[in-house]
């Protein structure tokens, strides 16, 4: 089990890495490398070698192998995100990049996505060289860049360019996995990501005629894109069912003591009350509109007129996804990919699975493992091109009124040093028995 120092590390390197303000606003204006090499340094001193890489300067990514005990056993990868999306410091209690602990609660951007996770890495694999242990597998340990905007500069790159620094990896996990979410009747559900939508962010272009404002005009480019913009904001997404999404629909009607109709799943996600919100989002594609841009003088109607919207589609929907987006837009505005990612799907039946499931049970008796489908996307996506299975699985044990969700992205992000510690005996707990 880990030991009292790792307890103690898993606190100090989160703080410390909030610290390190490694904000990616989206277009390369990101440095992640401060972090790199913070991270490097921690692996260095347990006596690892860790390689730093860069496609663009100052975009570090950081990846070593911790040698297992059986060179037959397929190698494992455990990968976690330095880059944090944007925050406004007047909107927080605390300032986002100060990495407080108050109260036992470490405060700041990065304290549950996922600077947190990058600690327990660190804090687990420390652990190891001081107590001797060698896990079964090869582990793979890597620390990506640009995961919050394209990951071309992170995974991407890893994955496209230094593909044999990954030799054997056939499985893999990162975060978004084995949280506490609490469902209001004093049940502990801890799900566990076995699934990913694709990534379809798209950018529609209406075209028309430019004209002055005070006149008529049948081929207003604003009025056709906000048309467009319309029909896809107000779509009904047809259901469609995954396995990942039904076994974990299946597992929550049968701890509910309901019927596991699979036909009505609108009905019975009313049924699940709160615990529906572990599945809602991953029953059907998605298309919310999220930009919008056109003219330049209110007096003058602009030729072109462009709309950002954020699509998701479940495995095997991504075609369903492209021809219903033909339709909605319509002929007089086309649409592209901004930005793609596929589907993922692993397996909940898998070796794999079955030990992360015993490892949070192990630490949280009382909770319940469930599998779900994450609605957006991590790293997985671009580590998948390598034939590596991927897994959400990023443990923390919460207290009740604590929402893991409204920290991602979110104002006065944070997480409980109790829960860091929790994360930290699991994926000990998993690693040396994977």
């Amino acid at each position: 089990m880990a030991d009292q120092q790792a307890l103690d590390e898993v606190v100090t390197f989160t703080s410390d890495l909030i610290r390190i303000d490694t904000t990616n606003r989206g277009g390369g204006d990101c440095q992640e490398r401060p972090a790199a090499e913070y991270a490097a340094a921690r692996l260095a001193e347990a006596g690892l070698e860790p390689t730093m890489l860069e496609r663009t300067k100052g975009r570090t990514n950081v990846v070593a192998r911790f040698e297992g005990s059986d060179p037959s056993a397929d190698a494992l990868l455990v990968h976690g995100h330095l880059d944090v999306v944007p925050a406004q410091a007047a909107e927080w209690s605390v300032h986002p990049f100060s990495g407080e602990i108050r109260d036992g609660v470490v405060w700041g951007r990065g304290a549950v996505d996922m600077k947190n996770m990058d600690a327990m890495i660190l804090a687990v694999v420390r652990a190891w060289v001081r107590e001797g242990v060698r896990p079964r597998r090869d582990v793979v340990i890597a620390f990506t860049a640009d995961e919050e905007a394209s990951a071309e500069d992170g995974s991407g790159f890893l994955a496209d360019r230094h593909a044999g620094l990954f030799e054997g990896c056939t499985e893999g996990f990162s975060e978004s996995g084995a949280f506490t979410v609490h469902d209001g009747s004093g049940r502990q559900l801890y799900p566990i990501a076995a699934g990913e939508r694709g990534t379809g962010w798209v950018r529609l272009t209406a075209r028309g005629r430019a004209a002055h404002g005070s006149r008529p005009n049948r081929e207003n480019a604003v009025t056709r894109l906000a048309a467009a913009v319309t029909r896809i904001g107000a779509h009904e997404w047809p259901l469609r069912l995954t396995p990942t999404v039904s076994a974990g629909l299946t597992e929550l009607a049968a701890l509910y003591g309901l019927e596991a109709d699979l036909d009505d799943v609108d009905v019975l996600l009313d049924k699940l009350g709160p615990a529906a919100k572990l599945v809602e989002a991953t029953v059907r594609n998605s298309a919310n509109p999220t930009m919008l841009e056109a003219g330049y003088k209110v007096n003058v109607i602009p030729g072109e007129a462009v709309a950002y919207v954020d699509g998701r589609y479940l495995p095997g929907m991504e075609d369903e996804f492209r021809a219903t987006l033909d339709e909605l837009t319509g002929p007089d505005v086309d649409w592209e990919f901004h930005h793609r990612e596929v589907a993922l799907q692993s397996p909940v039946d898998s070796p794999t699975y079955a030990r992360m499931r015993a490892a949070v049970e192990e630490f949280a008796p009382e909770g319940h493992v469930v599998p779900y489908c994450m609605p957006g996307g991590t790293d997985a996506k671009q580590f998948s091109r390598l034939g590596i299975t991927g897994y959400g699985f990023s443990p923390l044990k919460l207290p009740e009124g604590y929402d893991y969700g409204a920290m991602f992205h979110g104002v006065d992000e944070r997480v409980p040093v109790e829960a860091l510690h929790f994360g930290v005996r699991v994926l000990d707990r998993f690693l040396r028995t994977a």
